[in-house]
């Protein structure tokens, strides 16, 4: 397939700028991907949609304040520069994008809160891509976490808030994972209630990790599929976690995948019998039409960009015509679309 058959004109208007309050306030379309039927209901609702025995994979990456900025040397002017992963942890080395790329070259210095500390760029990655080492003495993400904003998506138009910091989380992501640019958007709906009353009807939680990146910033660029290469991100699935969700693939019951992440990590990780094997490394797995899910028996997304890795992979879950159709009708009613935008559950 080509990329230009997943493009669709997103209104801005269609583009929610906040998230619902409370989280499980939000819209979900219910996309039955056999019969392309579609249900319009509350997030809330998707207790009724859970049997026992049912297994519901969640993300617990946590997103950290990745958006820094400082001063170049010399000429003071204003760099962003947007931390995408650490590289090694003991030389302080880190890969990141910077804003105006044109400005910062290998041997520049971007200094920090009020010169205390700075970064020097020692390679060049992308277009924007640098590679650099920065220079302070403790732990770097508690400076992080102070002088840092949460790295909302340009395409919301406005500056990061307080509330971002809570509600541009999942109530189920974890301080030991504080490694992501952006969270699971399917996560940002549930409640930690919402989970509770689904342990007690007997599903089954297992809790993965896979960091997000740069993927989520990143354009497909070329119009044949084949060619595209997806960002390795870092993922971890536990033993524990995967005799969960093994569990109920053996009872025949669903695994529900909360995220495009989620998804990606387990379909990176299955055994030649079809079940999940516990495993950790990184992945580079771009899942798009025509592809055979062998895991993932129910996806829970979000209302993604045009063309973009998220919008394929719903698209290879339920039929490219039965997710644009889904598409047109959100955009001709009131769902909300992006990362604080309504959910769609496919079943």
């Amino acid at each position: 397939m080509k990329l230009s058959e997943f493009k669709y004109t997103l209104q801005r208007s269609s583009i929610a700028k906040f998230p619902a309050d409370p989280r499980d306030s939000a819209g979900m379309m219910v996309l039955n991907r056999t019969n392309g039927e579609i249900e319009d209901k509350k997030f809330s609702d998707i207790y009724d949609y859970f049997q026992k025995g049912d297994c519901l994979v969640i993300n617990q990456t946590k997103v950290f304040p990745a958006r820094l900025y400082g001063k170049k040397e010399k000429t003071n002017a204003k760099i962003e520069v947007m931390l995408l992963r650490e590289l090694k942890a003991e030389e302080r080395i880190w890969d990141v994008l910077v804003e105006p790329a044109r400005k910062v070259r290998i041997g520049n210095k971007i200094y920090f809160d009020n010169n205390k500390f700075y970064c020097e760029v020692i390679d060049n990655t992308t277009s924007r891509g640098r590679t650099v080492r920065f220079s302070y003495d403790g732990n770097i993400f508690d400076i992080i976490q102070r002088i840092g904003e949460m790295p909302l998506p340009e395409y919301l138009k406005r500056d990061p808030n307080e509330h971002d910091k809570d509600t541009y989380q999942c109530v189920f992501s974890s301080p030991d994972n504080l490694a992501s640019i952006a969270p699971p958007t399917a996560g940002l709906h549930f409640t930690p209630e919402l989970i509770e009353r689904l342990e007690k009807k007997g599903v089954r939680i297992a809790r993965v990790v896979l960091n997000i990146g740069q993927g989520v910033f990143e354009k497909i660029e070329v119009e044949d599929l084949t060619k595209h290469r997806m960002y390795s991100e870092y993922f971890e699935i536990s033993r524990e976690a995967a005799e969960t969700i093994n569990k109920s693939l053996k009872a025949k019951k669903n695994v529900y995948a909360v995220g495009c992440s989620v998804a990606r990590a387990l379909e990176a990780s299955v055994l030649t019998t079809g079940a999940v094997k516990p495993n950790k490394g990184w992945t580079d797995k771009f899942i798009y039409p025509p592809y055979e899910f062998k895991i993932v028996t129910r996806l829970l997304t979000n209302f993604h960009p045009p063309a973009s890795p998220s919008l394929l992979l719903a698209a290879a879950f339920a039929e490219k015509e039965n997710v644009f159709k889904a598409y047109k009708r959100g955009a001709k009613g009131d769902y909300r679309f992006l990362c604080y935008g309504d959910a769609m559950l496919i079943i």
